[in-house]
């Protein structure tokens, strides 16, 4: 059984689990690059809950390096009503850290991606800076489309990419930051899911707290700027 400590909500037709940094949501070939190792994850966060609630659904994914809120239908009856929704007035908070300081203290990212299937598409993603360092930024984003490593490509393609993104990051950056800071994966939290109710219509909000690793490096962030 998972521990209790990261239900975020539960009720007869939802549930909604912390998701850590280095776990799947579903089996899948998703794998974290780390200089020349390749890491996999373990078992997958939805067989795991299976054990304990057979037909449980997952109702959206976060990437393997991710961390924070998943939610998953309990009842095929949510779960339909969801997808029958096309997601309609969920929104999704993350938080990140990024490379500099921005130029704008809020704004948004409105940048074409790539979808399976339909080429080239627009994305959006709004942010705003919560904290600015000395050579980094603590920024919380909307996103209001879901690409593919949406939040990632974004700030990249604006030359303030992720702190510690191998794949989309500054090099020498990420190797002095790790150097540091003794971290070696990238910061992005899922800190905040608002959406209604698929069954009863209600306004739900579920948040998930920072990790402590992240908090961590914002502390000493905080002391040395």
């Amino acid at each position: 059984m998972i521990s209790p400590q990261r239900i975020l909500h539960s009720d007869d037709h939802l549930l909604a689990v912390e998701k850590l940094c280095g776990e799947l949501v579903v089996a899948g070939a998703e794998r974290l690059k780390s200089g020349h190792k390749a890491l996999q994850s373990p078992l997958p966060l939805l067989d795991f809950l299976l054990k304990d609630i057979p037909g449980l659904r997952a109702l959206h994914r976060l990437d393997f390096e991710t961390s924070g809120v998943v939610l998953f239908a309990r009842t095929k009856k949510a779960y339909e009503a969801v997808r029958a929704s096309k997601f309609a007035n969920w929104k999704k908070i993350y938080r990140t850290l990024v490379v500099g300081r921005l130029p704008h203290r809020a704004g948004t990212i409105s940048l074409l991606l790539p979808s399976r299937g339909e080429g080239d598409v627009p994305a959006h993603t709004i942010y705003r800076v919560l904290e600015e360092f000395a050579n980094s930024s603590y920024v919380e984003s909307e996103i209001l489309t879901g690409r593919h490593h949406q939040i990632r490509k974004h700030f990249a393609a604006i030359h303030h990419p992720l702190i510690l993104d191998s794949e989309y990051g500054n090099k020498a950056i990420n190797h002095v930051f790790s150097q540091e800071f003794h971290c070696h994966r990238f910061f992005l939290h899922a800190a905040r899911l608002e959406l209604p109710h698929p069954v009863t219509g209600a306004k739900l909000t579920i948040e998930s707290p920072l990790p402590r690793v992240f908090e961590s490096v914002l502390k000493k962030l905080r002391s040395v700027r």
